[in-house]
């Protein structure tokens, strides 16, 4: 083995390493240090001792692995088996998709691995991690003796491509996944259990989901007993890809329409004309990347969200999520209650919710808690 090179961090990030935070910001990184991309180091602040791999690119310089020692093939195969054990209360539930490992959350910093049927979609989030690859696809191959094949988007780095036309099952409904052509590699596996939530809340009522991409809040609505449902995004062939999925879960289409626009003009529009639904959904993309947009995010919401409880008839309810990373929780229901106001309603939050069982976060890696959802009931 090639000689590991030391890095000396500064004694104030030791606290944080000690409970675990898997990463290392450049700026924190002696600045004449140098390594070669994908290498392994060996990290000393204070008596912490750890592990992790260079990345000479990124703001996250050092992706942190290990305390001990550097990983070998087997300590990435028990990585991947404890991933898929957590995992086996949504394969015993019926759900074939899934995320099988989610990075750091799951102690494989970098890379993520979703399973949809009989296939996996693998994704890196640095080429630093690149090498660690073929031990993380034998390990994935050794828990789960059917799998046919696993692709990074165009590639397939084992086994046979994924058919187009691949269905996988969520709760008792069914949707097509495009592995290797799909945003989020076919579907957005962290909203599943608040899906399941909205499903429990949309008997007898109208719902208006914004940015609803292929529909799956609009199914579980659907199957929830929703009186009619109407669906938008700007994205084309959306339209289409819902009504297949609703075809597919064998749902009413009549009780549902896609409206292919702008969600932001279309609200502003329905909100003019007083146009209201009972049950308003929205669930858009992140509005920051970086820290430094995080304050214009907060904005983002807040006017999105003063728009959507224009549109809740009075007494009905906002379901809205945030993925935005850079804003958290409290930020959050902050814009929202900046959004009451804004609109001249006030929010009574009845039900608050994160990330489901797959997509696990390090206690301490308070980053990897993105994902926020609140249903409230909108009062005049």
């Amino acid at each position: 083995m090639a000689r590991i090179l030391e890095i000396q961090l500064p004694g104030e990030l030791r606290e944080r390493l000690v409970q675990g935070h898997p990463w290392i910001y450049r700026n924190h990184v002696p600045p004449a240090f140098r390594a070669q991309h994908g290498a392994w180091l060996r990290l000393r602040c204070g008596s912490w001792t750890g592990y992790g791999l260079w990345d000479a690119e990124g703001s996250i310089a050092v992706r942190v692995y290990a305390t001990h020692t550097v990983p070998d093939e087997a300590l990435l195969a028990a990585r991947v088996r404890a991933g898929w054990e957590l995992r086996q209360p949504l394969r015993e539930a019926g759900c074939t998709a899934y995320r099988w490992l989610f990075g750091e959350g799951d102690w494989l910093p970098g890379i993520t691995v979703d399973r949809y049927g009989e296939y996996v979609a693998l994704a890196t989030y640095s080429s630093s991690v690149e090498p660690l690859l073929p031990a993380v696809i034998d390990g994935l191959r050794d828990c789960d003796e059917r799998l046919r094949g696993i692709v990074q988007r165009a590639d397939v780095l084992w086994g046979e491509a994924p058919p187009a036309d691949l269905v996988v099952n969520e709760h008792g409904l069914r949707f097509l996944a495009d592995l290797q052509g799909g945003q989020k590699t076919g579907l957005f596996l962290d909203q599943r259990e608040n899906r399941r939530f909205v499903e429990s809340i949309s008997a007898g009522r109208t719902v208006l989901n914004c940015f609803a991409y292929t529909g799956a809040f609009s199914l579980y609505a659907l199957s929830g007993g929703a009186e009619a449902v109407e669906s938008v995004d700007i994205g084309k062939g959306l339209a289409e890809a819902a009504a297949a999925n609703i075809k597919l879960s064998r749902l009413d289409g009549r009780r549902h329409r896609f409206v292919t626009a702008d969600c932001f003009e279309l609200l502003a529009d329905y909100a003019e004309q007083g146009r209201t639904f009972d049950l308003v959904i929205l669930d858009p993309p992140s509005f920051a990347r970086n820290k430094q947009s995080r304050h214009a995010a907060e904005r983002a919401y807040a006017k999105l969200n003063a728009l959507g409880m224009r549109c809740v008839t009075p007494g009905g309810l906002l379901a809205t999520a945030s993925c935005t990373s850079q804003v958290s929780q409290e930020a959050f229901k902050a814009a929202l209650a900046a959004a009451g106001a804004q609109a001249g309603r006030q929010l009574q939050i009845i039900h608050e919710a994160g990330q489901p069982l797959d997509h696990p976060v390090p206690a301490g890696f308070p980053e990897g808690r993105y994902l926020k959802f609140v249903v409230g009931r909108v009062m005049g």
